[in-house]
């Protein structure tokens, strides 16, 4: 009986032991906090593409009719 008693004892001794180390005596880790910086917007050009095609559109246009009264003329 008196080793039942013993051994009950340690054995809740021990897990009490381990329970109160579990979370630890040291202090919090504190991280530092994550800062997102937003990227500028690079600048754009003060054209709108479609503008720039639709003049190259009406440039190659204006080259083809010049060159069809070019051939109308020698003929």
């Amino acid at each position: 009986m008196r080793i039942t008693k013993t051994l009950a004892a340690a054995a809740a001794i021990a897990a009490l032991s381990t329970t109160a180390f579990a979370g630890g005596l040291s202090n919090e880790v504190m991280e530092a906090p994550v800062v997102v910086q937003e990227e500028m917007a690079p600048a754009g050009s003060s054209i709108s593409p479609a503008i720039i095609v639709v003049g190259i559109l009406a440039a190659l246009l204006l080259a083809a009719s010049l060159d069809s009264d070019d051939e109308e003329e020698g003929e």
